[in-house]
């Protein structure tokens, strides 16, 4: 494990993704990945209504205009963002641009739950952004894993959504570079796997 903590290892990797974001390879990485997410939604977007994303924090990869410019192309479809309850699972709540939002505990903008104009929505996808993720093979099968910040929010809610939503399309948002190896970080028996990971180098399923 990596100098013996998972918060050790988040803390490089927030400082590697800092230092990532402001540097001269950046905007074309980002290029990439947002063209993957074009790529996914011109091919399976058609049948997905609503989409969870996420406010980005932290040198996070920005996918609000692309997702708008998805929402506005189908008067159906409908964007969410999570909102964080006190027993550390998320609810999703429509947002449109321009809306006020406000902070959560951890200072994240999130939706206000008191907004009777913006109701709660069971998304057919979530789009999680990632500290660091890995692979494994189970039975020939590809798995991938997100190393979040360390709350679990996203790990009990899938657990829930997941039982509701059998089709639930989950896919991590991340970087080629920060692939972690069993030496540095291994999945947890809580961890809930992602079914799609994307990177500038394409969707992994």
């Amino acid at each position: 494990m990596h100098g013996n903590s998972p918060k050790t290892l988040r803390q490089d990797l927030l400082k590697q993704r800092k230092e990532f974001a402001s540097g001269n390879g950046y905007a074309s990485t980002k290029t990439s990945l947002i063209g993957g997410l074009n790529h996914f939604l011109a091919n399976e977007g058609q049948t997905i209504r609503s989409i969870a994303l996420y406010w980005p924090i932290q040198d996070e990869i920005d996918l609000r205009p692309t997702l708008l410019s998805w929402a506005e192309d189908d008067a159906h479809r409908r964007l969410s963002l999570p909102y964080a309850r006190l027993d550390k699972h998320l609810d999703f709540f429509e947002w449109q641009a321009g809306d006020a939002l406000i902070p959560s505990a951890h200072g994240v903008p999130e939706p206000n739950p008191e907004n009777a104009t913006r109701p709660q929505l069971t998304p057919d996808c979530i789009l999680i952004p990632c500290v660091g993720w890995s692979s494994s093979v189970v039975s020939g099968k590809a798995h991938y894993w997100r190393l979040g910040y360390g709350g679990g929010y996203f790990d009990r809610t899938l657990a829930q959504l997941r039982k509701d939503n059998p089709t639930l399309i989950c896919m991590g948002i991340g970087f080629d570079w920060q692939k972690l190896d069993d030496s540095q970080w291994a999945a947890q028996t809580h961890d809930e796997p992602l079914d799609m990971l994307l990177t500038e180098s394409g969707l992994l399923r």
